[in-house]
């Protein structure tokens, strides 16, 4: 469990191992959302992938978007910039009651520590990182070893309940981060597990093993079909 002196917090845990269309994601994600305001539903981590897309925040810059590289490029409401999902990545969405005076900002803080624990758990020593007064924000998770940025994390709250989440790149073709300025910060470096392990000689323990290890750090469990 955490070495984060997180409390804790049992989460519904929905998986979908064929990708999602990202426009039907956020129409059941919506549905979610208002399940979980009417008590109809208990707080929920819903894993899943999404075609090539690229979803940009409301802050992204024109000049951050990517070439016409032939990948959609969707605007979408959650915070943070432009994210690239893919396959070989696991997307997370997270619809979780905020507690009494926690904001989404500091629900982000726990999700970033779980997402460390996740990581560590897959052989990947990984850290979040404080934002420098004035910079560009670092919400996300980064690896310790080579400094690069592994996880993207765009979350929004209505009404005390989140929405969105995390992406976790785990495997696969990371060429089309290249394409654009990822999470705002042109001089990022995007990586995933298979490339950090295969840096020592290690083989990538593949999205089942991943999603066991995020379903363990984030306490969900009770697994149902979207």
């Amino acid at each position: 469990m955490s070495t984060h002196g997180l409390v804790d917090r049992p989460l519904r845990l929905v998986v979908d191992e064929d990708p999602v269309d990202y426009d039907a994601a956020m129409a059941r994600m919506q549905e979610m959302y208002e399940e979980r305001r009417e008590s109809q539903r208990p707080d929920t981590l819903w894993l899943l992938s999404h075609p090539s897309i690229f979803t940009v925040g409301a802050r992204t810059k024109p000049e951050h978007l990517p070439l016409d590289v032939g990948i959609p490029v969707k605007e979408t409401r959650r915070g943070g910039q432009l994210t690239y999902h893919g396959p070989g990545q696991i997307v997370g969405y997270l619809v979780v009651e905020l507690r009494a005076g926690e904001g989404v900002v500091d629900y982000v803080r726990e999700v970033e520590h779980r997402l460390v624990d996740a990581l560590d758990a897959l052989g990947v020593p990984a850290e979040r990182r404080d934002t420098p007064r004035g910079a560009d924000l670092l919400t996300g998770v980064w690896t310790k070893k080579t400094g690069r940025k592994i996880v993207s994390i765009g979350m929004r709250s209505g009404r005390g309940i989140t929405t969105h989440g995390f992406a976790l790149n785990v495997e696969g073709d990371m060429q089309p981060w290249h394409q654009a300025v990822a999470c705002g910060l042109p001089d990022v470096e995007m990586t995933n597990v298979e490339t950090e392990l295969a840096a020592i000689g290690l083989v990538s323990p593949g999205l089942e093993k991943a999603r066991a290890a995020l379903a363990t750090a984030f306490q969900a469990a009770s697994s149902e079909r979207s």
